[in-house]
């Protein structure tokens, strides 16, 4: 039980420290904008600033599996550790329409041991709205030789000059490999890149 507790806390506080690095020293919920009675009475024009399509941005998260339901129902923490590092870049084609390329390698710790137990291709077409809010379905290839689809909600909650912070919340489908169909439940974070 002592070694269990101790690759939990080892491995959770990994991606915490992986995440920190990787994030920048300042960050704000909203852009910060000029205030457009000063710039007129300063004589400035205010433009509007319009992106340009396609644009591509990559992205770094960790994921952590909460819940599978097959034919038994099996919790994260609770016997073994997985968590999963997604990595890919988003093709925006505009503000409202976009493709995704996932690839997740994924580290399973119990036992007194850890393992890169599966390599997850996921691409997906992004569904893009207001507020930072992104509906993505995903189709989902695993090197376990498991597949199926997995629909993703996804927010963005911070954001900053150079980078996005976003949360989560996705249910992979699961079938094959002679194994029962599954449904789980995931918590992902990570950053975007502007």
């Amino acid at each position: 039980m002592k070694t269990y507790l101790y690759t939990t806390i080892r491995t959770i506080l990994i991606a915490i420290v992986i995440g920190c690095s990787l994030a920048p020293l300042r960050s704000s919920a909203q852009k910060a904008t000029a205030d457009s009675s000063k710039m007129a009475e300063a004589g400035v024009k205010k433009e509007v600033m319009k992106a340009t399509y396609p644009k591509a941005v990559g992205y770094l998260s960790f994921i952590f599996p909460l819940v599978t339901v097959a034919s038994t129902t099996t919790y994260n923490f609770n016997g073994s550790t997985s968590i999963g590092f997604p990595v890919g870049v988003n093709v925006l084609y505009s503000d409202k329409f976009g493709f995704s390329y996932e690839f997740t390698p994924t580290i399973k710790a119990g036992g007194g041991t850890s393992k890169m137990s599966n390599l997850l291709f996921d691409p997906g077409t992004m569904f893009r709205f207001q507020h930072g809010f992104t509906f993505i379905s995903r189709l989902a290839f695993e090197t376990s030789g498991r597949y199926g689809f997995t629909p993703v909600f996804n927010q963005v909650y911070a954001r900053s000059r150079d980078v996005n912070y976003f949360v989560a919340l996705s249910t992979p489908v699961r079938f094959g490999n002679s194994a029962p169909s599954s449904i789980g439940l995931n918590f992902q974070s990570g950053f975007t890149f502007n």
